[in-house]
């Protein structure tokens, strides 16, 4: 079997032990022996990747114990039982109670081959089972705070889900109001270091001046004023997540202490020699082009090259018009929650208008017209009154974006083909060739 799995045999006769990992390694299992339940109890955990053989008499705990204490640990993980003549009924009580299979002694190798066989393969397909639930688990979590069906954003959430597991730093790239500083919530929400703590620095609102006591901390006594100890935003990251906000407004000075920080792994407090190890995922954002600044000398290159192990770049609102109405009857939900307000109706054409926007301040900016909206101050600001002109991008694109979230906001609220098609007062087969032209999705002209 080419799984990873292994097999855990817990038995404290040597002959027996040595006989029974020699016979399923023949056959190209991974096998481990402990001698005693207790040193067994060390190697398991809820997602143990294997089964476990164990004999029913052993110092100390003995295997029916042992197989209640890991049923209530993980109530799927296969324990095989191995028992002698007189043991048998106690044997099948063990079943009984959740044991998967046991053995009588003397038994021949192909039996226990074959149990662990079976064993293993029902356990590979727990494994698979548990592992596909936490990934759709955290894909539900994503869509519930990264909203959007657009391709941008699904490829946002499909670099979330294969960056979140990672040690990897990463460098978030995004226009000012893109959502930079929830990316890097959900990357460690995502990740092992869930538990740890995220801690966000903005570098362009640190003075130079307390750079090293807030970056590093101080021991008491550093300078005048430090009356005790601090410890520092990187130490307190540590088992946790660095977030670094605006890093291209951090001055050159403090770039050049980061950047043997973030090599080197270690830091030493004001007032101190002692260098102290920290353990933290670094994750860095930019509205700007950090290469380009590198090239003008001012950024320094080779803390754009530490920083940008794995790139994120998040599109503009203007890039994802179909996740507009999406969004902004979700910001109106929340701002009607916050407001302790009734949801405002939607007019005719402000769908249109909001899809229309160019939207500068992205999704920052669109929450805020939600907010106006819900406190009944809309009229006049901007998009509802003199709209930006968006000029990112030729006419003809802007008039595909525009008819693309229309269209799609309107599948979304109608379901059917032809309730949409009547809704936007277009033949269904020319709506039908739209669908399949901005990959809408399939609909039958019913």
């Amino acid at each position: 079997m080419n799984d990873n799995l292994r097999i855990l045999i817990i038995e404290d006769d040597p002959d027996v032990a040595l006989g029974c990992e020699q016979a399923l390694q023949l056959e190209g299992f991974t096998a481990e022996v402990a001698g005693s339940a207790e040193q067994g109890r060390k190697r398991l955990g809820a997602d143990f990747p294997g089964i476990v053989v164990s004999d029913i008499r052993l110092p100390g705990q003995d295997g029916l114990s042992l197989q209640r204490d890991l049923h209530t640990l993980d109530p799927e993980l296969p324990v095989v039982l191995i028992t002698g003549h007189g043991d048998v009924s106690m044997a099948v009580q063990a079943m009984k109670d959740g044991a998967y299979d046991f053995l009588q002694k003397p038994f021949a190798p192909e039996q226990l081959v074959d149990i662990a066989r079976r064993a293993l393969e029902k356990r590979r397909l727990v494994l698979e089972v548990r592992a596909l639930r936490r990934q759709l688990d955290q894909r539900d979590r994503l869509e519930a705070r990264l909203i959007g069906n657009s391709p941008g954003m699904v490829r946002v959430r499909g670099l979330i889900g294969a960056l979140a597991n990672s040690a990897a730093d990463v460098l978030i790239h995004g226009e000012t109001g893109t959502g930079k500083e929830l990316v890097a919530r959900c990357l460690h929400d995502a990740s092992p270091r869930a538990k740890g703590n995220f801690v966000a620095i903005n570098c362009g609102g640190l003075p130079e001046t307390l750079f090293d006591s807030e970056i590093f901390g101080h021991e008491a006594g550093a300078y005048t004023g430090a009356g005790k100890r601090r410890i520092g935003k990187i130490e307190h990251a540590n088992g946790g997540t660095l977030f670094l906000d605006e890093i291209e407004s951090m001055p050159l000075p403090m770039q050049i202490k980061l950047l043997r920080v973030l090599q080197e792994r270690t830091l030493e407090r004001l007032g101190s020699n002692t260098p102290i190890p920290v353990d933290c995922r670094v994750i860095a954002a930019t509205k700007e082009d950090l290469l380009g600044l590198s090239e003008q000398g001012r950024f320094r290159a080779d803390l754009y090259y530490r920083l940008s192990v794995a790139t994120l770049p998040l599109p503009p609102l203007r890039e994802r018009r179909e996740d507009i109405p999406l969004l902004f009857e979700h910001f109106l939900l929340q701002a009607a929650a916050r407001h302790e307000r009734a949801v405002p109706a939607t007019p005719p054409g402000r769908i249109q208008q909001l899809v229309g926007y160019a939207w500068p301040g992205n999704v920052r900016e669109l929450r805020n017209v939600a907010d106006r909206c819900v406190l009944g101050i809309e009229a006049g600001s901007p998009p509802f009154g003199l709209a930006a002109a968006d000029t990112a991008r030729p006419l003809n694109e802007s008039v595909e974006a525009f008819e693309r979230a229309l269209i799609a906001d309107a599948l979304r609220r109608h379901g059917s083909l032809a309730r949409t098609a009547e809704a936007l007062a277009v033949a269904k087969t020319t709506l039908h060739d739209k669908i399949r032209k901005y990959g809408l999705g399939e609909s039958s002209p019913a």
